[in-house]
């Protein structure tokens, strides 16, 4: 690998702990201006002062807030993610099957979204203009038009209220059978695909056409070659790096994106994790998984950056 692809590696590498450091300040600064006394949420209203004060002491709440920023962050840095205020349960432990959880369900609705999307927009490209790429594309416009909350509440109803072929409730446990696990996480999983097919669907159509006005293309097509010869043998491959990036950028919202989806279905996932303790005011358990979440969606740009740098024929070719 040339020198000039390993420094813009470098530099995206750089550039995303910075970025991931500078939003663990906003997040910590976000959490820490939140109104309302932690100490008074989780002793209750009948708390007295000397207890109260006895718990902002032991929790810290007493130090300047960038005291409390390094001690956490000096935390976080050794995989001690502290300790939630509302059950006293270790956080790191509490997510490590929370997050497993989420990753499942996540992976297998990519698994579903990815190819088809590229699949679609290899055929709305191949038939553009046509009936089929415009029923592919209004399709998609449709999909993208309804927010996740109700194509949810769509697929409780058909799927599990009304036909009954699915639980309504994804209910998933340590040791399940994997054949359950899957029908379990049938519909949500469904319900993530459907919001990320589209984007990925257009996004991948748009790439393609954008190549397929190129000289080389217009060559391949005078050499008599078939239209989905041209477009998978010349257009596809160079129009690899938008593509990855886009898929890598729905990936990113699988992961982060699923809190609304795993409230509908009351899976336990981070999503769910997150709002019972937001809830709950509990500030070590949110700061926690919005680091995360972060260091997630940054990590797959990252990804995403450093393939399509690999992918230019520009960068791996110089002159």
């Amino acid at each position: 690998m040339s020198s000039p692809i390993l420094k813009l590696i470098a530099q995206r590498i750089a550039l995303g702990i910075l970025l991931l450091l500078a939003i663990s300040v906003l997040i910590f600064a976000g959490t820490q201006i939140l109104p309302g006394d932690v100490a008074q949420a989780i002793l209750g209203q009948s708390a007295t002062p000397e207890s109260l004060a006895n718990l902002r002491e032991q929790l810290g709440l007493n130090d300047p807030a960038y005291v409390r920023y390094f001690h956490w962050l000096g935390g976080v840095l050794t995989g001690d993610l502290g300790t939630a205020m509302s059950s006293g349960q270790d956080i790191a432990t509490s997510i490590k099957g929370r997050l497993w959880n989420t990753l499942f369900l996540a992976f297998w609705a990519a698994v579903v979204a990815v190819p088809l999307a590229i699949i679609l927009g290899l055929i709305a490209v191949r038939y553009r203009n046509g009936w089929v790429d415009k029923l592919i594309s209004g399709l998609a416009l449709a999909s993208t038009s309804f927010p996740e909350f109700f194509i949810g509440y769509l697929l409780v109803y058909f799927f599990a209220v009304k036909w009954q072929i699915f639980p309504a409730i994804s209910t998933v446990y340590d040791g399940m059978p994997f054949g359950e696990r899957m029908q379990a996480i049938t519909l949500p999983a469904t319900a993530l695909t459907l919001v990320v097919l589209a984007h990925m669907m257009r996004m991948t159509r748009a790439a393609i056409l954008n190549v397929m006005q190129s000289a080389y293309v217009e060559t391949a097509e005078l050499k008599g070659l078939s239209a989905f010869a041209v477009i998978r043998k010349h257009a596809f491959p160079n129009a690899i790096a938008p593509i990855i990036n886009v898929v890598m950028l729905n990936l990113a919202y699988l992961i982060v994106g699923v809190v609304v989806v795993e409230v509908i279905f009351v899976y336990p996932g981070m999503g769910q994790y997150l709002v019972d303790h937001v809830t709950k005011r509990d500030v070590p358990v949110v700061q926690a998984v919005g680091l995360i979440f972060a260091a997630v969606y940054i990590s797959l740009n990252i990804i995403a950056d450093i393939a399509a740098i690999v992918a230019n024929p520009r960068l791996r070719h110089p002159k």
